[in-house]
């Protein structure tokens, strides 16, 4: 087990706007960072990342927490392993205790394949640098492609012998185990004997955002029409072909400084344009682009320029997976090199100045390029031509007309004149499949079951309970973000604003059980103040969760508030002064307003004039209060409280 100061440190190092930036592109945005959250698609930022607070919230999803839950989610690892993730990141030397055996089985079995794939590359690049075989072979190979000794570095590039089983039997005498070998895809059994699958072929390791290795591509190098070119890992639990994008690890950095990025087929022309000083690109392997491989890039960037060899074949790979990347708003340009190259043969002819140049001067929109490549295609041919106008329509019926209009209506003048066909009808066609997109959709999921109307009699008396109910519960935990944010500070005539809160609340006019034990919690820690990341950090997950979300809410008032409510709001260090104030002024005028209740309803069963007086003196002293409370805070609580 990891010790709890080596935990503690960890979370003292690890800088949240560090590690968040890693694998999403951040923009600042007043004391804080937004971007489009990596967990869920959106075309709007609603991902918040708080640097003061070390947490991070979705307003979108709901997901939030810290660091250590960050990478938690993002690489799903658990909670000691993200720990290691952090700790190997910055250089830090965790202290552990000893494990039992059944320990160290539980810990190999949940990293087996990790720790399988670690040793395979690194296997595979010593054998590459350092065995007669690899350099003769597969270090000659990588020379003659014009790869330098540091980008066979950079991106971890091997080999594996010819001979039948030399890696099967030194993973073996390292300890690894033969059926997860067989499971990762590295050996394979054939008459009860294990042989190498990569034999004789240069290693490309796949890495993930964060440079775990989660599989491998191999080439053959000797001519064998039997042999596929290309092997590929074959899917598993770390491995998912549609979810890799080759080339991320080194490129995640450029592309989200540079704002763009450039898709490429093969893996050697991500090396050669790295090599080349173009570092903001990865390539799709030979498949088209899937949901999840564009959600990778959009973490990073919404501007996507596919890069495509001139031929034939090229084409046609570049006209897959693009209506996917205008549903989720992608600005996505297309460029078709020269005839016979491809983007490792240009760079190395052309170099990194002539490619920005060329690529520049040769970007086309996505609509204009199918419409180019289309019309070339169908020539005279009216059946062509028809195919190509449901194409068209269909790929244009993939743009948010809510979020892109103007591109969406620009689209549609220049696909009607080129193609010659009316406005309206293109419209019509367009129109046509998004309907059909949204029925397929409800058809996959299921239709809502239609909710029984309330009885109208109760139908108010339940809203008002209801709003109530949620009013009430929403000040709640108000009061505990106070508690959490403001306990340690300075408060006059108290210690500080937690026995402010302390000294006026009983924990008993709290009705959510979490909020009330949250509070208890807060002061069963006494006499320490515990800081905002004691909460943020908690190991109960609900209360880490619900206190990351109390953090992260807008707390700033509406500047109409001043307008219509006559609010002013503080600034500086003495804001909180106001806002500790105004969370318990909610709790003091709701005990007011019961006591007016209580004391009306008296007032309309007495009948003896002398004591209808003194309970009408009563009622009038408890409004006068109110009122008092209401000027001091000048606040729109109390409006909230009397509907």
């Amino acid at each position: 087990m990891i010790s709890p100061q080596s935990i503690q440190e960890v979370l003292s190092r690890a800088d949240i706007i560090d590690i968040v930036g890693q694998f999403v592109r951040l923009k600042k945005r007043g004391a804080s960072y937004i971007a489009n959250c990596p967990f869920h698609n959106e075309k709007t930022p609603s991902f918040n990342v708080s640097a003061a607070k070390g947490i991070y919230k979705c307003f979108g999803c709901g997901k939030g927490g810290n660091v250590v839950t960050f990478i938690q989610e993002h690489e799903k690892l658990s909670y000691p392993e993200s720990i290691r993730w952090l700790a190997d990141y910055y250089k830090i030397t965790l202290e552990e205790s000893e494990r039992t055996p059944e320990q160290q089985v539980q810990q190999l079995a949940e990293e087996g394949l990790r720790i399988l794939n670690e040793y395979a590359a690194q296997y595979f690049h010593e054998n590459l640098l350092q065995t007669e075989e690899g350099q003769n072979i597969g270090l000659s190979y990588f020379k003659q492609r014009g790869f330098r000794k540091d980008i066979i570095e950079r991106f971890r590039l091997g080999y594996n012998s010819e001979s039948g089983d030399s890696f099967y039997k030194a993973a073996i005498a390292k300890g690894q185990n033969a059926a997860m070998l067989d499971r990762a895809g590295l050996v394979k059994s054939r008459n009860d004997r294990f042989y190498d699958v990569y034999r004789g072929r240069v290693i490309f390791p796949i890495q993930s955002m964060t440079g775990r290795i989660l599989g491998f591509g191999a080439r053959i190098l000797k001519s064998n029409e039997k042999a596929p070119k290309y092997i590929n890992t074959p899917e598993n639990e770390l491995y998912v072909k549609s979810r890799v994008l080759y080339g991320m690890y080194q490129s995640r950095q450029a592309i989200g400084k540079l704002d763009e990025c450039f898709l490429v087929e093969g893996y050697t022309d991500v090396i050669s344009l790295h090599q080349g000083g173009v570092e903001n690109v990865v390539s799709s392997s030979g498949t088209s682009l899937t949901e999840d491989q564009l959600r990778l890039i959009a973490q990073l960037t919404k501007n996507l320029t596919i890069l495509y060899d001139g031929d034939a074949a090229g084409i046609k790979a570049a006209l897959r997976g693009l209506d996917m990347a205008l549903g989720q708003s992608f600005n996505v340009q297309l460029v078709l090199l020269p005839e016979g190259e491809d983007p490792d043969s240009y760079i190395q002819k052309s170099g990194a100045a002539q490619f920005h140049e060329y690529v520049k001067g040769h970007k086309k929109d996505v609509i204009g390029f199918r419409l180019e490549v289309g019309l070339k295609d169908a020539g005279d041919d009216p059946v062509k031509k028809s195919k190509l106008v449901n194409e068209i329509a269909e790929s244009i019926s993939r743009i948010n007309k809510a979020e892109d209009f103007a591109l969406q209506s620009h689209y549609i003048r220049e696909a009607s004149r080129k193609l010659d066909v009316g406005e309206n009808g293109m419209v019509t066609l367009i129109n046509k499949y998004i309907r059909d997109r949204i029925d397929k959709e409800n058809k996959h999921y299921g239709k809502e079951k239609e909710l029984p109307a309330p009885i109208p009699e109760y139908q108010q008396e339940q809203e008002q309970t209801v709003a109530q109910a949620t009013k009430d519960e929403e000040q709640e935990w108000q009061l505990i973000r106070i508690l959490v944010e403001y306990g340690d500070k300075p408060f006059e005539g108290y210690i500080d604003a937690a026995d402010f809160v302390y000294q006026t609340i009983d924990p008993d006019v709290i009705e959510n059980d979490q909020a009330r034990n949250i509070y208890k919690h807060y002061f069963d820690l006494a006499p320490i103040r515990p800081a905002a990341s004691y909460f943020t950090n908690h190991q109960d997950t609900a209360t880490q969760q619900r206190v990351v979300t109390l953090l992260q809410t807008n707390n700033e008032i509406s500047p109409k508030w001043k307008l219509n409510y006559g609010i002013e709001s503080q600034h500086g260090e003495m804001n909180y002064i106001n806002d500790v104030e105004s969370t318990i002024a909610y709790f003091e005028l709701k005990k007011i307003i019961l006591l007016q209740e209580q004391v009306a309803t008296l007032l309309m069963k007495e009948l003896d004039p002398l004591k209808q007086a003194v309970i009408q003196k009563q009622y009038f002293e408890l409004r006068q209060l109110e009122k008092e409370i209401v000027k001091k805070h000048g606040t729109v609580v109390f409006k909230l409280l009397k509907k």
